[in-house]
């Protein structure tokens, strides 16, 4: 299968590197100048546990690449996803199978301007994933992907993709409810990532400090009322005791830190709160629902955007 990652970055990467080992034409699309030339030079390296691997693939920036695909996956940021679609039309052919795995909620909306339906497959993945620097990515964790089509006439489009991805040894499964799990997944990142971004520490730190969880079970609960406008129930109570789990040393990836920690911390990149905090605090004005702990995290996060002089 003619596969291309739109966006190579340490899930980009890790996945590709996967889907290539196990017999796919992969090709990385990047935008970061420095990780296209290291991966042409030396090769992709990946940290998979404690086995050092690498492989040689090919990398372009999107503009460059001239071929089309069979699948496409995007790793972007919530924010460059319309600019990355924008840039690879001409990868896209009328066959071609895209699957979305970014953090965030409304990407649905910003598929279909440019996929038809059929074509356009949503998932949730707990992959944890880091780059040591251009060329060189880390998988943490082979956590579970769970993927969905959006209209029923792509459900074996769906199913054949959770092939593909079982046979890279990247575990995945079809889900019949995509959307609770990317609600979730939206609720996990909204209670682990911003906060672990804000107290500039791993998810196992996090869980070590005073009042962790009821902090978690406050934020989870902003994002079930808002969730529930949209037709999906969150249980708070288990929602929480989910999120937690991954703060807690029993966890393999518990010293992890969350992507969007490396965005603004390491890299002093601009965040994806906006589709995360953001997006609830932004829905709980129109719809008159409070959501302080949203409110306030979006303000933290943008301020230490702007003290980066992002």
């Amino acid at each position: 299968m003619k596969v291309v990652i739109a966006g190579s970055g340490a899930m980009g990467c890790s996945f590709g590197f996967m889907l290539q080992k196990s017999g796919n034409d992969v090709t990385l699309l990047d935008g970061w100048q420095n990780n296209i030339d290291a991966i042409r030079k030396d090769g992709l390296h990946l940290q998979d546990g404690t086995a050092e691997l690498s492989t040689k693939i090919d990398i372009y920036k999107p503009e460059e690449f001239k071929d089309s695909a069979d699948f496409v996956i995007v790793f972007t940021k919530s924010m460059q996803l319309e600019n990355m679609l924008s840039s690879i039309k001409h990868v896209l052919r009328d066959d071609t199978k895209i699957l979305c795995l970014l953090n965030g909620l409304g990407h649905t909306e910003t598929l279909k301007k440019f996929i038809e339906p059929k074509n356009i497959f949503m998932g949730v993945t707990v992959v944890t994933a880091g780059m040591k620097g251009p060329g060189s990515a880390v998988l943490s964790s082979h956590g579970k992907t769970e993927i969905q089509n959006i209209v029923p006439e792509g459900k074996a489009g769906a199913e054949l993709i959770v092939e593909t991805l079982n046979k890279a040894t990247m575990p995945a499964v079809y889900s019949d409810n995509i959307l609770w799990s990317i609600w979730r997944k939206a609720a996990l990142n909204g209670a682990m990532n911003s906060t672990c971004t804000i107290m500039e520490c791993n998810m196992l730190e996090l869980g070590s400090i005073a009042g962790c969880k009821d902090m978690m079970r406050c934020i989870i609960s902003e994002f079930a009322a808002i969730a529930r406008t949209q037709g999906v129930t969150l249980d708070v109570d288990s929602v929480t005791d989910y999120v937690y789990g991954f703060t807690q040393p029993d966890f393999v990836g518990a010293k992890h830190y969350p992507s969007m920690h490396q965005d603004l911390i390491k890299n002093h990149r601009l965040t994806e709160i906006d589709f995360l905090n953001g997006y609830i605090s932004r829905k709980g004005k129109e719809l008159h629902i409070p959501t302080p702990y949203c409110d306030l995290i979006t303000t933290f996060v943008h301020g230490k955007e702007k003290l980066f002089g992002l």
